[in-house]
């Protein structure tokens, strides 16, 4: 499709922005994964945007709600029947390490007061088997805006299982990244535009809190408007 988006509102009473993983492992100098991410973190700008989106949607009175995954212990998934092959890599590098620094949040995205940490996330689905669904509901939230770590697997199937639940669906592009460009490519230019409602930059995002329009180059599912990688 090449249509526009359509003008959308992000109103603060309905409108939450989830974080998702925003942990030192992933987006800090050090982290066990920061290799992995940097160069397409550093490409898009990662750190500087998710700053800036956090900072529009505390500024508009939106709920924030970091989003994250299982905090690794050295028993986790022994008795279990059967991993995913991350969860694998999670247990052989212990990632997000329960008590370690790489389990701690990014300084920059440290929770606020009254701002909700979720259950964690044992696969990819910040809803599957967590309390987001239903927190949401409590605090009347119908738009979710996502930015965060990492684009075609948690960020996209907690997007994907939002739609699914009935909510409106935000991907911040620039605000998320991922180990490659591939993978951008893929989250981005081909599974966002079946389920997203609407896939925009910092800077339009920015611009639709504030009460303007959908901004240049911004499209419903996946029109010309994205950027390339």
């Amino acid at each position: 499709m090449t249509a526009e988006t359509p003008e959308v509102r992000y109103s603060p009473d309905e409108t939450a922005l989830l974080i998702v993983d925003p942990y030192n492992d992933f987006l800090s100098e050090g982290g066990k994964l920061w290799p992995r991410a940097k160069e397409v973190a550093e490409g898009v700008g990662l750190l500087d945007h998710m700053r800036t989106a956090l900072a529009t949607a505390r500024g508009q009175g939106f709920r924030v709600f970091v989003v994250p995954h299982h905090r690794t212990t050295p028993s986790d998934y022994a008795t279990w029947d059967h991993l995913s092959p991350t969860q694998r890599r999670v247990v052989a590098q212990q990632t997000f390490a329960e008590g370690s620094w790489g389990a701690e949040w990014h300084p920059d995205f440290q929770p606020g007061e009254g701002e909700i940490v979720v259950r964690q996330h044992w696969a990819s689905s910040g809803f599957a088997n967590t309390d987001l669904d239903f927190m949401l509901k409590q605090h009347h939230i119908r738009k979710i805006v996502l930015i965060g770590m990492r684009a075609n697997t948690c960020v996209d199937t907690t997007a994907r299982y939002g739609q699914e639940l009935g909510y409106h669906v935000t991907l911040v592009r620039d605000a998320i990244a991922s180990f490659s460009w591939e993978e951008m490519t893929a989250t981005f230019d081909l599974n966002a535009p079946l389920y997203a409602h609407a896939v925009v930059t910092t800077e339009e995002f920015v611009r639709m809190a504030g009460g303007g329009g959908a901004g240049e180059g911004s499209r419903e599912n996946g029109g010309d408007g994205h950027e390339q990688w």
